[in-house]
């Protein structure tokens, strides 16, 4: 089992794309195939995939659907946000 594609709004399945820098999409699970299989989806449709961990870590995925809900909708910023891990 594996969680994926559950912290951004549908217009960003659709185009993860933000003037050439791809959203973030965290995934978790137990099962090493699985998340691969996550990741090459994800990344198919233009996210950058990040492997969040077990799938104990879902749990921590589930407040930035919300956090993404509260900035679109109670926020007024809209639907075309999008989390976006940085690294160096």
């Amino acid at each position: 089992m594996v969680k994926v594609f559950n912290t951004t709004g549908a217009n960003n399945m659709e185009s993860p794309d933000y003037n050439g820098v791809a959203a973030t999409m965290f995934y978790c699970g137990d099962d090493a195939d699985a998340k691969a299989t996550a990741a090459r989806l994800a990344s198919d449709l233009g996210f950058d995939p990040v492997d969040a961990g077990s799938l104990e870590q879902a749990r921590l995925l589930e407040p930035l659907a919300l956090l993404w809900i509260r900035l679109a909708y109670a926020q007024g910023m809209g639907r075309d946000i999008a989390f976006k891990l940085m690294k160096r």
